[in-house]
């Protein structure tokens, strides 16, 4: 698909949003489009104004004049009234000038991830192209300051002062810089070390040829269910040297690495992903009386069978790998790697910037797989740990009466339920963050005592290649930055509400997965993540699809129950598959670190699969509720869209050697 034409193709969808946006506004009640400020007082509301909230919180009126008025601080400030938004920005004059109010069309909002993806697309720039969409942001944001040459001034300054300031003053984001930056070094250390050659050498006697060296990255993309972050560095940093020997592409690598991560670690029982998914559906589910009751563990496993999109994407790999077929842009990629060697395009502007560090083994190293292994398992082992202790120290405080000990024995036996119940419930209460960061740092002390007591490298030149490693991770790490600065902006300008209240009315019962899918997809592709689009919309989504099924079509409380679980599960698998698409997203991006691979030649090569998988997916989860849910029809629903995918493959696949 060529970039321009993609480009245009989301352009011309954002126009659409625009016009229907506009079209909605004419429909609202016209004082919440005339509000008015005044000094001293605040911002007045007419009479008739009811249940009013501002950055939805209800606010209390002080009559003043006739007119209801509300004392609000500079900035920006979404006004929800009667079922109407507007989005207003309030700015703070010096001196003796007046403050100046001004409505913000909610559709401009769209814009920030829209020229930054676009611009990415067409320039294949990451970098330039990201923050030109912080600086979009930021323009709209600081109320659209045409007044002169310095109104785009002062928004080129807050990117900076602003927006990456505070995507950097995050505890979490802080985590996952450290803990990328000490797999790059591992990774480095275990490379010079001659233990990476090693476990090629150990690997092409398993992968004898290019399908199978990529059944066993797929294998491995599996088997480290627990956490899409340490799957997609560890997968791709070790996976990368076998594929490159049997010339399977650096697009086709990142493909799998990153659609085998975020699938199984969204659905598997045990991950990082649980204590953020139930406690997502934990707050949707506490506005519906119907379901205080019900555990919230619970309703994800029920929900489980309606995952078709990160089953069917694992299994939608494996046919693409078994067939030794592929399509469109990924055709020609494979192609390229087979016919001229070159796993890694030669046009791309970030070449001359790329494999700039020598991670080649020392003279004289010995080709030893132990000294990779170790570490890796070091790290796996680590995060398995730390899930476990943070999550029974979080659980231990929790208890009451708590137990006389703080041990995990003690805590373990104090918890009510069966040991996969316990087991889940721990893992949900973990700090995930803490766990990699102990596995990290214990992988690069474990590859250095390894190193160093083998005498393959002294001191000097292990640390030489500890910072080596460090240097070959700063440019995801500045992509990454900037990607969650520009999510900054979207939470600012109310992205994901103005995508809802665009797609969310007059629903059906049973279009509401179909709805709600598109619209989770939507806005984890104009957000780049699938964690704050799960934030956003399961506690709307679920109260919505019970009052819609019970209230409005009057059905029973069991069919109502199955929409709703299929509706949960959509949410989930919809913003994996947005993630999958979006070029803003971290997952992608550090798949395409970790296969060193170039991140739009991924995305670009990703997209075609993961939309083939969104359209079966889709369907599949629509037929779900039309058909009465249940266990036995999904199962034939998987089988059925399984058979599709690989009837698909086969139709429109062609053989990379034919």
């Amino acid at each position: 698909m060529p970039h321009p034409k993609f480009t245009l193709y989301l352009l011309f969808i954002s126009l659409l949003l625009a016009i229907s946006s506009l079209r909605g506004q004419t429909e609202n009640a016209n004082w919440l489009r005339e509000l008015e400020f005044t000094a001293g007082d605040g911002l007045a509301f007419p009479e008739s104004a009811a249940n009013v909230k501002i950055n939805d919180e209800t606010v209390t009126f002080t009559q003043v004049n006739g007119k209801q008025v509300v004392a609000i601080n500079p900035g920006l400030h979404l006004i929800k009234a009667g079922g109407n938004t507007a989005l207003y920005h309030l700015s703070d004059s010096a001196g003796n000038a007046p403050n100046r109010l001004r409505r913000i069309p909610l559709w401009l909002s769209i814009l920030p991830p829209l020229v930054a993806i676009g611009l990415a697309l067409i320039f294949k720039e990451v970098l330039i192209s990201l923050f030109a969409g912080i600086w979009v942001g930021a323009f709209v944001a600081g109320g659209l300051r045409f007044e002169g040459f310095l109104g785009i001034v002062k928004s080129l300054l807050e990117t900076i002062e602003v927006y990456v300031i505070k995507a950097l003053n995050d505890g979490d984001h802080l985590s996952i810089i450290v803990f990328s930056l000490m797999v790059g070094g591992m990774v480095a250390i275990i490379s010079r070390n001659g233990g990476m050659a090693g476990v090629v050498e150990r690997m092409t006697k398993y992968a004898r040829t290019p399908k199978s060296a990529q059944f066993i990255t797929w294998l491995l993309g599996v088997a480290i269910f627990f956490d899409d972050y340490a799957n997609t560095l560890i997968v791709g940093n070790t996976m990368r040297s076998v594929t490159d020997r049997f010339r399977v592409s650096r697009e086709k690598l990142a493909y799998i690495v990153d659609s085998t991560a975020a699938p199984v670690a969204s659905i598997a029982f045990i991950t990082t992903w649980i204590g953020a998914e139930i406690g997502y559906i934990s707050d949707g589910i506490e506005t519906v009386p119907e379901l205080v009751n019900m555990a919230p563990y619970a309703i994800f496993l029920q929900s489980l069978k309606y995952s078709f999109y990160p089953i069917l994407t694992l299994g939608f790999i494996l046919f693409i790998i078994l067939t030794k077929r592929d399509f469109g842009p990924m055709l020609k990629a494979e192609r390229r790697a087979l016919e001229t060697g070159l796993v890694k395009a030669s046009n791309t502007e970030t070449d001359d910037v790329a494999e700039t560090e020598d991670l080649e083994p020392v003279k004289g190293a010995p080709l030893r797989s132990r000294n990779a292994v170790i570490p890796v398992l070091t790290v796996i082992l680590m995060t398995i740990i730390g899930l476990l202790d943070t999550g029974l120290s979080s659980i231990y405080g929790e208890l009451s009466p708590a137990p006389i000990s703080d041990g995990w024995g003690a805590t373990w036996a104090a918890m009510d339920g069966s040991f996969f119940g316990k087991l889940g419930e721990v893992v949900g209460a973990s700090n995930s963050y803490v766990a990699l960061l102990w596995a990290s740092i214990s992988g690069v002390v474990v590859a250095i005592i390894l190193t160093i007591s083998q005498r393959i490298m002294n001191i000097e030149q292990t640390m030489g290649s500890l910072t080596s490693g460090f240097k070959a991770m700063f440019g995801a790490i500045m992509i990454l930055t900037l990607a969650w600065a520009l999510a900054l902006t979207t939470k600012d300008l109310h992205t994901a509400t103005f995508l809802v209240d665009l797609l969310g009315d007059s629903l059906h019962p049973y279009f509401i997965p179909p709805i709600i899918f598109v619209l989770s997809a939507l806005i984890s592709f104009s957000t780049g993540s699938s964690w704050s689009t799960m934030a956003i919309l399961y506690p709307i989504a679920i109260p919505l699809t019970w009052a819609v099924a019970t209230t409005g079509a009057g059905w029973e409380a069991e069919a109502a129950l199955g929409l709703l679980y299929n509706v949960i599960s959509i949410v989930l698998a919809a913003s994996v598959l947005g993630d999958h698409c979006s070029p803003i997203s971290d997952t992608t991006i550090l798949s395409s670190l970790a296969s060193d691979c170039n991140h739009i030649d991924h995305v670009r090569t990703q997209l075609p699969y993961a939309l083939t998988v969104g359209a079966v997916s889709i369907t599949a989860g629509f037929l779900a509720s039309l058909l009465g849910g249940g266990w036995l029809l999904c199962g034939v629903l998987m089988l059925i869209s399984l058979v599709m995918l690989y009837g698909i493959v086969r139709w429109r696949g062609q053989l990379i050697a034919p």
